[in-house]
């Protein structure tokens, strides 16, 4: 006999979803993580932490407020780090007692530790006592999460030299900034801190950012951060950081110096699977600690599984959660549909992103007729009611058929509204049907009518001309 059914290795996203729904499938559930961590680092570090980091710059700054208000309005002069980190705090708690509550009301046994493999089916806890205890499982199921990539030759001090964790911690709002990497941890960050006034300089080696979206909303994203202040510089590699007394020195492979009192690497995470022992259960992680996995989220191993950040990408808690479940009912030998293709991205700059299907860069290199209907947020009630004098939404429309290949939202609200578009594409909609759906007003999704509209049009006098 075992002593659970299933051992879940971490409780972010995707170990929590794992553990509950194994639990509604009737079966004895252990789920294994340190007491400071419940929620992983989702909700300590991570996703939930920068989020609500940026609802209270958004709150505090005044800055969407300023369309309306004008340009010098703001709630709060002096900003400090201990105002911005209260809210985090209190979410943080809440959303812990929550976790604790729904995994207690699934009756999932909580193991307080750290768990490192003995064999396929046993795992030592580490609980901080000294003495490793052992306890053993029918399933395991690896949902360990990822850490922030820290480059060797970086001398990190969480003060002056920080990575995504440590850039939460900071012990004051800093006057300047370099942000090492435009991926989008580095711009959600970039852009926060560009809001609170701090002059950024970002960093980034390739030629572009965020070069898996729409170009015109990457563009927008750009003109709106070059307002706050934000300077770019593309093509550019740091060679070395220096810590001084007051401040750090980048010094690029160009040549170029950039002084600034705090320097941000966001340069990729890395898979925390360095203490599980993989080993001794006949495992092995890649060398950026990311694990293989089959289209069931098996390992190598049968009895084993992986999912979450830990298995790569899309690497998002939204599709962790669904990996976690799904992975569940495979283990426990249960029917379980496969993840839908169509998955939302949504990125928290400010302003945010959110797209779901095809962008057109992809449409045209797979040489796939299409047709953009666009609505700007200037030109909705909602969006004068609002303040928001920028946003826009994009759908991308396949002119024979009307079925929508794409959906990009730039804007207030973007991560909300671009699920109206992925439902439609998902039950096989057509432009048509939000043409003639009607909508609540004012609001934001209402973009939807009016860029449908466009796109209906412009196909409409396209078929006029050629027939």
């Amino acid at each position: 006999m075992y002593d659970y059914d299933l051992l879940v290795l971490g409780s972010g996203p995707s170990g929590q979803k794992a553990a509950i729904a194994a639990s509604k499938l009737g079966r004895r559930v252990g789920i294994v993580d340190r007491r400071d961590m419940i929620g992983g680092v989702c909700i300590n570090t991570g996703t939930v932490p920068s989020k609500t980091l940026r609802e209270a710059v958004l709150y505090l700054t005044g800055l969407s407020q300023r369309d309306l208000y004008g340009s010098s309005y703001r709630v709060k002069d002096e900003i400090t780090v201990s105002d911005l980190a209260a809210h985090t705090q209190h979410v943080i708690s809440r959303q812990t007692d929550v976790i604790r509550n729904q995994l207690a009301r699934n009756k999932v046994t909580m193991i307080t530790g750290t768990g490192r493999f003995a064999d396929a089916h046993s795992v030592w806890i580490d609980g901080g006592s000294g003495r490793e205890t052992k306890v053993s499982a029918d399933k395991i199921i690896i949902a360990a999460g990822t850490r922030p990539a820290r480059p060797e030759s970086v001398d990190f001090d969480d003060r002056t030299i920080v990575d995504s964790d440590g850039v939460i911690n900071l012990q004051s709002v800093p006057r300047s900034m370099v942000v090492v990497g435009a991926g989008v941890i580095g711009m959600e960050y970039a852009s926060m801190f560009a809001a609170l006034g701090t002059k950024v300089t970002v960093v980034e080696r390739r030629e572009k950012m965020l070069d898996f979206c729409d170009e015109e909303i990457v563009e927008s994203l750009k003109y709106h951060l070059r307002d706050l202040s934000v300077t770019f510089r593309f093509g550019e590699e740091v060679a070395a950081v220096e810590r001084h007394q007051t401040a750090a020195l980048c010094i690029l492979k160009s040549g170029k110096k950039i002084v600034a009192d705090t320097v941000m690497y966001s340069a990729g995470r890395q898979g925390q699977t360095d203490d599980l022992a993989l080993e001794a259960a006949g495992l092995q992680a890649d060398r950026r600690g990311r694990i293989e996995v089959d289209s069931d989220f098996r390992t190598a191993i049968d009895n084993i599984y992986a999912v979450g950040d830990v298995i790569g990408f899309p690497a998002l808690a939204s599709t962790s959660m669904e990996q976690g479940r799904l992975a569940a009912h495979h283990a426990c030998g249960e029917p379980a549909r496969e993840m839908h293709q169509l998955q939302p991205i949504g990125i928290y700059t400010i302003p945010e992103i959110s797209f779901v299907g095809k962008t057109e860069d992809e449409l045209t290199d797979s040489a796939t007729p299409f047709e953009v209907g666009i609505a700007r947020y200037r030109e909705l009630a909602r969006g004068q009611i609002v303040g928001d004098s920028y946003g826009m939404l994009k759908l991308l429309v396949a002119p024979e058929t009307g079925k929508l290949l794409g959906v990009h939202v730039f804007g207030t609200g973007a991560t909300e509204i671009v699920h109206i578009g992925q439902a439609v594409m998902g039950c096989g909609g057509t432009v048509d049907y939000l043409v003639d759906t009607v909508f609540n007003y004012p609001t934001l999704s209402e973009a939807y009518k009016v860029a449908a509209l466009d796109a209906s049009n412009k196909i409409r006098n396209i078929t006029r001309i050629d027939g």
